[in-house]
């Protein structure tokens, strides 16, 4: 039952390339978002979608193979675990959720 707490899974389409950055203890880090999509019928009989943008994050290797592999608008497969933080910016308390990539996969045709 362990690997069913904390778990994500997401399909959608990436709304940028992913941010790479090389840190000074060595470490890699590619941040990026990911759009999804949800079709429904509303109470006038007409087809809705509903965007909802994750913000994601991926280390070392992963982070790696992101800055290689992924570009704006490929779809991708993206499993990991929710995590929240905060910071201050201007005297303002800013709260943050995002998805720490455990593996993607591209789907599809790589985005051109």
């Amino acid at each position: 039952m362990n690997s069913l707490k904390n778990n994500v899974r997401l399909i959608g389409h990436l709304g940028q390339a992913p941010d790479v950055k090389n840190l000074d203890g060595g470490s890699t880090v590619a941040k990026f978002s990911v759009a999804t999509n949800e079709n429904y019928i509303d109470k006038k009989g007409e087809k809705q979608t509903n965007t909802e943008w994750h913000n994601l994050v991926a280390w070392g290797k992963s982070a790696e193979l992101a800055g290689q592999l992924l570009q704006k608008g490929s779809e991708v497969a993206i499993e990991g675990r929710l995590t929240s933080h905060s910071y201050e910016k201007n005297g303002e308390k800013k709260y943050v959720t995002e998805v720490v990539v455990n593996e993607f996969m591209l789907l599809g045709k790589k985005a051109s």
